[in-house]
């Protein structure tokens, strides 16, 4: 017997023009946003962090079980820890010879290296866990469904709620992340999939001088198989 349970949607039809506005205005906008590695050490209100989690919370989930933690750090003790793990792997990776040498090469019009002194400027850090599978009042595993695409969809929710409310933000992957479980205090189900320095750019802050690839370079309409010979 199905338990499914419906509730009206809460949704409005526009029409076209304000349609075709509204998806104007917000792609100039999103076409603006830059990862940021040069962030001020300005407070930001913690309200604006809490409300871009809960930005990210609306994402859709495999089966709904919405597989996300969201740890979020503000205590300049934590993130100094944070930063020398983060460095320490990134050290491995970019002089240790953990990456391949095309891959430095890849990077390298990015300007980035293993120093990430903004991992202790930014006034928050918001570390997204995966979690992996769900753990039981009785201790048993409760399993989750397309765990990557679900934590994905919500990241991305979330970098765009930054950008909306006039913050930036970095997607920083040093890798393996398993440090910030211990240093974060996370069970072995979640495991660290994102780790998001947010506040304001520093005065003068500069991004890479580089380009997006074009509409016709990432959609494709109807594609149709070859005829077979």
């Amino acid at each position: 017997m199905s338990s499914y349970r419906g509730i009206p949607l809460d949704h409005r039809r526009l029409p076209e023009q304000e349609t075709l506005s509204r998806a104007r205005d917000f792609q100039r906008e999103m076409a603006r946003r830059r990862s940021v590695r040069h962030f001020a050490a300005d407070p930001v209100p913690r309200e604006a962090v809490e409300l871009a989690i809960r930005t990210a919370a609306t994402a859709p989930s495999g089966a709904h079980r919405q597989p996300w933690r969201f740890v979020v750090v503000d205590d300049p003790a934590i993130q100094r820890r944070i930063r020398e793990g983060a460095e320490a792997e990134e050290h491995e990776s970019y002089v240790g010879g953990r990456m391949p040498p095309e891959w430095i090469e890849a990077l390298e019009p990015l300007g980035t290296d293993w120093h990430k002194p903004f991992l202790e400027i930014a006034p928050y850090l918001v570390v997204v866990f995966a979690e992996l599978f769900g753990v039981e009042p009785d201790g048993s595993k409760r399993k989750n469904y397309y765990v990557k695409e679900s934590v994905g969809l919500a990241c991305g929710l979330f970098v765009a709620a930054i950008h909306h409310m006039g913050l930036v933000t970095l997607t920083h992957t040093p890798s393996p992340m398993r440090f910030l479980n211990e240093i974060l205090g996370r069970p072995e189900n979640e495991k660290p999939f994102i780790l998001f320095p947010v506040g304001y750019p520093a005065e003068g802050c500069e991004v890479p001088d580089i380009r997006r690839k074009s509409l016709d370079q990432v959609a494709i309409w109807n594609p149709r198989p070859d005829p077979a010979p």
